[in-house]
């Protein structure tokens, strides 16, 4: 990540290096060019707001309906202070009142941007999103599992294990040395467009874990990854989205720190309900 952007508390440049996120998104595009999509890899420093902006709004503009899209990401998740009241459930008084980001080289991507994005594009459109990194929940929750954890300020636990996520101490920082960049993205941003409200396109996302929890870094993928990569079998899975998810939960081993009790995936659906979209098997064009 732009070490310029990212501070710890104390206002040093926070790296926040991770493994295996080049080589999610190397494996990932290869599984995307097998079944056929017209690749666009984008990497470390390449990955700035305005490129996977630009790229996403190119594809709106041009599938139409029948098309689908796939975007995967793979690193650090972030989260910001709601400011646009998308968040908020006055019914739940644990209800997330953060957004949650992607952590891009020059900033946080917030998932508000996102679900305008996912606005933009054609009735009728598939969209099919992969996330391998950390969606926290609030603050409260994401510490909760930092001070478990002994990594306040790190996302490096004790016994070397490397978790996608964006420290307390470095979400706050991050954000407070940036505050009227990121208000302004969020005040412009109508709520409803924020919820998702407003997608007319069929929109599934798998994420890594769930929004309160944290994912693995490891040697070769991230654990997400390279379980979704065993699931797969290099095309040999043969069965509807749900069961892909099904599967990649059931076959994350149980006696890794930080899974099934701290990385569940998620699968979950925005925009239009398309029941052939979901039955189809993963990757269909």
């Amino acid at each position: 990540m732009d070490s310029g952007h990212y501070k710890d508390e104390e206002g040093k440049p926070w790296s926040g290096d991770l493994t295996s996120c080049e080589a999610d998104a190397l494996d990932m595009a290869e599984i995307a060019k097998a079944k056929g999509f017209t690749i666009t890899t984008i990497l470390t420093k390449q990955a700035t707001n305005s490129r996977v902006i630009k790229k996403i709004e190119k594809a709106a503009k041009e599938l139409e309906a029948g098309d689908i899209f796939m975007i995967s990401y793979s690193g650090h998740g972030g989260q910001v202070p709601d400011q646009n009241g998308d968040e908020i459930d006055l019914d739940d008084i644990l209800a997330d009142e953060t957004d949650e980001t992607w952590c891009l080289y020059d900033g946080e991507l917030i998932d508000d941007t996102l679900y305008s994005l996912w606005g933009k594009f054609k009735d009728g459109v598939r969209i099919l999103v992969f996330s391998d990194s950390c969606h926290s929940g609030t603050i409260t929750k994401m510490a909760n599992f930092e001070s478990k954890l002994n990594m306040t300020k790190t996302n490096e636990d004790k016994d070397g294990n490397k978790y996608r996520f964006l420290p307390t101490s470095v979400a706050q920082k991050t954000y407070r040395n940036n505050k009227v960049h990121y208000d302004n993205i969020m005040n412009n941003i109508d709520s409803k467009d924020a919820r998702g409200e407003n997608v007319k396109a069929s929109v599934i996302l798998f994420s890594g874990c769930q929004d309160n929890q944290l994912s693995l870094d490891g040697s070769f993928n991230g654990y997400f990854t390279g379980q979704l990569k065993k699931v797969w079998q290099n095309g040999n899975f043969k069965k509807s989205y749900k069961k892909f998810y099904k599967a990649i939960v059931n076959g994350l081993p149980p006696n890794v720190v930080a899974m099934k009790e701290n990385q569940t995936p998620n699968y979950f659906k925005v925009g239009k309900p398309n029941i052939q979209f979901e039955h189809q098997l993963p990757f269909t064009i």
